[in-house]
């Protein structure tokens, strides 16, 4: 039997995906978490082998819940089950320690599969976060890859429009430490002003600015 942790802010995505792999020969969901800091209490706890984490949470994202749940229980196995399809999230949410990265249009199916096959050890992709990172590998410009998952995670709040004191209380770190992390952001980047660093993140699609009429 495999024991499955649900990490989403959503409890309707939660209950549906509960009763999808509930009803599965071999899979039990033992545990729901909205939160880190849910998902961590949960580890504590004990008996559970893998964690289904989606990247979009409230506060932190998955990225960083990702990092803080292997931190509590390096046994377990994650896998990724996202919208976010770029390669950039990807490559930070591996960096982090997940196995699997599923995109939420993946069939019940694959999800099964990706399941099974953390479980055991293996890392696993559906089709089309194959071909995200098949066209990464070809374009020479991945700037991303350059930061550290913590340094994605800070970047991908402060653009988002949270401020350096929002993004300490939410990672846990001090001021002084994210305003470190934000300079070697920059320096990583080539973006020597806040706009620049904006700008970045919309051109490698790590933010998008909303469409007239949206």
């Amino acid at each position: 039997m495999i024991r499955i942790l649900l990490l989403d802010d959503h409890a309707l995505v939660r209950t549906g995906y509960r009763r999808l792999l509930d009803a599965e020969a071999g899979f039990q969901v033992v545990a729901e978490a909205a939160s880190t800091d849910d998902a961590c209490a949960c580890l504590a706890r004990g008996g559970i082998d893998v964690a289904v984490v989606d990247l979009s949470l409230r506060g932190c994202s998955g990225i960083e819940a990702i990092r803080r749940m292997l931190a509590r229980d390096d046994a377990i196995k994650v896998l990724v089950l996202t919208m976010h399809d770029h390669a950039g999230y990807v490559t930070q949410a591996m960096r982090a320690g997940a196995l699997g990265y599923l995109t939420k249009s993946s069939e019940p199916t694959v999800l099964f599969d990706a399941i099974r096959a953390v479980a055991a050890g293996r890392r696993t992709f559906s089709d089309d976060v194959r071909d995200v990172l098949a066209r990464a590998s070809l374009d020479a410009d991945q700037a991303l890859a350059r930061l550290t998952p913590r340094e994605f995670e800070i970047l991908r709040l402060a653009v988002s429009g949270d401020s350096s004191a929002d993004i300490a209380s939410s990672m846990h770190l001090s001021p002084k430490t994210v305003h470190n992390h934000l300079s070697a952001i920059r320096g990583k980047l080539e973006a020597d002003n806040d706009f620049k660093l904006i700008h970045e993140a919309v051109r490698l699609g790590l933010v998008a600015f909303p469409t007239p009429g949206a």
